[in-house]
């Protein structure tokens, strides 16, 4: 927790602010005053700051998390391959065999078409989501009063609260929807789907519209679905905090916050668990569903 969010609006956007890295320009004032002479790249200590470095700045909290989420599933997923066994298995390998014939029966029930990508992107979907997520279920001080601890001004756990994230899943999505749509139809069949439906060639421009804004709304809601739903756990968990801070009568960031917090957290966390597996299971058949329909040649 950073000493500087002293109210509750503080304590709110710190816990909001991603720990962002980018380049500020020579002659920029920064939050304690001092002047730039150069330009640099560097951290952001204020929202300002973070704003201000523009379209070339990334999320080092968002890119980290994900990354070390992602090994971490591949590391898991790759071991109990190796040591897989026809005996009686571990429970690491039957949790991880379950998952995979569930991920398997969610791609034969929603896919029709034939395509080894679709089973072991699934995969990845749905087990990357769910990790990602489940950070979110970490108690809301902890991660973040450690990096505070070490001089990292802002610290956000949960990826999947960062638009950043979620619209770059869903736009690599709707690249493979784009791809498989002109491999599998050929240019002039999708070009075909844009234009002549629902209302046949005499309804060109209005084909083109409704097609188009269902073309475009896939990744949109794809993206806007998933930060939705996390973005508001991850406020209500605040708010639970801020809720354990007024009846303890605690400074924020104290240890009588911690013991509250928990408290406090556990029943919505104990729900948040179901909408952690659910938007990640949402996400994955939304995508099968995707490249299922363009795998389909419409007549």
């Amino acid at each position: 927790m950073s000493a500087e969010a002293h109210t509750s609006t503080e304590y709110i956007k710190h816990h909001l602010q991603n720990l962002t890295y980018g380049k500020l320009p020579a002659g920029y004032q920064r939050h304690d005053g001092a002047t730039l002479e150069a330009d640099t790249w560097t951290l952001a200590h204020s929202p300002q700051e973070a704003k201000d470095m523009g379209f070339t700045a990334f999320n080092v909290d968002t890119l980290g998390f994900s990354l070390v989420l992602g090994l971490l599933f591949i590391w898991l997923f790759r071991g109990v391959a190796r040591k897989v066994s026809t005996g009686v298995p571990s429970g690491t390998q039957n949790f991880v065999e379950w998952i995979i014939e569930f991920i398997d029966s969610s791609v034969r029930g929603s896919f029709t078409g034939r395509n080894p990508l679709v089973a072991p992107l699934a995969l990845t979907i749905f087990v990357w989501i769910f990790l990602m997520n489940a950070m979110d279920l970490v108690p809301i001080d902890w991660i973040p009063g450690l990096a505070g601890a070490l001089g990292l001004p802002y610290l956000k756990v949960v990826p999947t609260t960062d638009p950043n994230a979620t619209f770059g899943m869903s736009i690599t999505v709707f690249f493979l929807v784009l791809y498989y749509s002109v491999k599998m139809k050929g240019v002039g069949g999708f070009v075909g789907e844009l234009t002549l439906q629902p209302f046949g060639k005499f309804g060109l421009p209005a084909n083109l519209f409704l097609e188009g804004v269902n073309l475009i709304a896939k990744p949109v809601s794809l993206a806007l679905r998933l930060f939705g739903n996390m973005y508001a756990g991850e406020m209500i968990f605040i708010l639970i905090a801020l809720m354990g801070a007024a009846w303890t009568g605690a400074s924020l960031g104290s240890a009588t916050l911690f013991g509250s917090q928990i408290l406090l957290s556990l029943g919505w966390a104990i729900f948040h668990i179901l909408i952690v597996t659910l938007q990640a299971f949402i996400f994955m058949t939304l995508t099968i569903v995707y490249l299922d329909m363009a795998h389909q040649e419409h007549h």
